[in-house]
């Protein structure tokens, strides 16, 4: 099992950019793929990012460019650099961590983009 912890998450106005951080109970090094998902209201939880173990990346096409999945081993830790960001990114960004089989999410950030 791991617990997953995310920070970073706040107002920002629109063009502007955050980083969100996700901490893992267990060292990264024992985990496989990490990722990040966002769900914004009255949607379904979508996929953002995702990173492997051994640093392999992936972008939902809506955030390539603007947005760079990362992981330290070392602190356990992924992040989410977000710049540009636009209204439409608005959401509940949640940390995904996969360990065999399992899949275990972090309780969310909250990231609110203004116009």
């Amino acid at each position: 099992q791991v617990q997953l912890v995310e920070s970073g998450g706040g107002l920002v106005q629109a063009g502007g950019s955050l980083r969100l951080s996700c901490v893992a109970s267990r060292s990264a090094s024992s985990i496989g793929t990490m990722g990040w998902y966002r769900q914004a209201p009255g949607k379904q939880r979508d996929l953002v990012a995702t990173i492997s173990n051994g640093g392999t990346t992936y972008y939902v096409d809506s955030v390539k460019g603007r947005f760079t999945i990362s992981r330290d081993n070392a602190k356990n830790t992924v992040y989410l650099q977000m710049t540009s960001l636009k209204p439409e990114d608005t959401a509940v960004y949640c940390c995904n961590a996969r360990i065999g089989v399992a899949n275990y999410w972090g309780q969310g950030a909250q990231v609110t983009v203004s116009s």
